[in-house]
């Protein structure tokens, strides 16, 4: 099977992503191994989706399907044990759900389940797949033999922990763990709070938390916004010139956030609600 383009679905303006009507793709094939895809989102400024691995499922990769990319990308795990490489570098990470690996353009990544159950993975990708970042980049990559693909760091061995700033420092996959986040209060409000995983001149990814009964302030950003709600029940209002509209979303619904424009956050439940945004390129 050859390699084919991921659908790519835009929006005209605010727009709730109903968890059941997100856009379906398999990506890959038998020799770099299959992944489920929920493509959310994917703009002119930033790429979002969900994939999925079944127990004992991977990606690697394979002449027609290169995982090297030309952008920023923050992996936010969902559910399960995902374990990711740099099959260049020997570099391997295990995160577990509400752990986050960030990396830039140009890394090699492999993906396992390392457990027993699936794992889901919400992905953000700027520049997205529309400005040539995914498939043509690959291709313009010197190719890396799948038979070289390593998952450890040998020679780290026998200098270990002694040496653990040199390796940090010469990383090409950031594991950024909820304890490892820039942390932010809702200055205006108190009533909603961040965890930022990322934040580059591509790509920032977080995630927000409104308190029960509270919102946020208002908000907008220079770049596109798309998120994926994790738990509870999240209203987003989006003020305008022609009128207002009101959104109420359930976990794994998504919603997309053109730039420029204003929207806050609410919580009219007597529970915490969750959701991990990105916004690509400027916030």
């Amino acid at each position: 099977m050859g390699y084919r383009a991921s659908p790519r679905p835009v929006f005209d303006g605010p727009a709730k992503i109903a968890s059941g009507a997100v856009t379906r793709h398999l990506w890959g094939e038998p020799e770099a191994g299959q992944v489920d895809d929920w493509i959310y989102a994917s703009t002119e400024k930033i790429h979002q989706l969900v994939f999925g691995l079944a127990p004992g499922g991977k990606f690697t990769h394979s002449e027609s399907f290169r995982t090297v990319f030309g952008a920023d990308e923050l992996l936010y795990v969902l559910e399960g044990e995902f374990g990711l490489g740099n099959p260049q570098t020997g570099e391997f990470h295990v995160a577990r759900g509400g752990d986050a690996l960030f990396f830039r353009a140009g890394t090699w990544h492999h993906g396992f389940n390392l457990g027993q159950d699936r794992v889901r993975v919400l992905e953000y990708f700027s520049p997205p797949p529309s400005q040539g970042t995914s498939g043509p980049y690959a291709k313009s990559q010197p190719y890396l033999d799948p038979d070289e693909s390593r998952y450890c760091q040998d020679r780290w061995l026998g200098r270990w922990p002694m040496e653990m700033q040199a390796q940090r420092a010469e990383r090409t996959i950031i594991p950024v763990p909820a304890s490892d986040a820039l942390w932010a209060l809702d200055s205006e409000t108190q009533g909603a709070y961040s965890q930022i995983f990322c934040s580059t001149e591509h790509l920032t990814v977080g995630k927000q938390t409104v308190l029960p009964g509270r919102k946020s302030a208002i908000e907008k950003h220079s770049g596109d916004e798309c998120l994926y709600v994790t738990e509870g029940t999240l209203n987003i209002h989006v003020p305008g010139n022609d009128g207002q509209a009101w959104f109420d979303l359930a976990p794994k619904d998504g919603f997309f956030v053109p730039a420029g424009v204003e929207h806050e956050y609410h919580n009219t439940t007597g529970q915490p609600a969750r959701f991990v945004y990105g916004v690509g390129p400027g916030f």
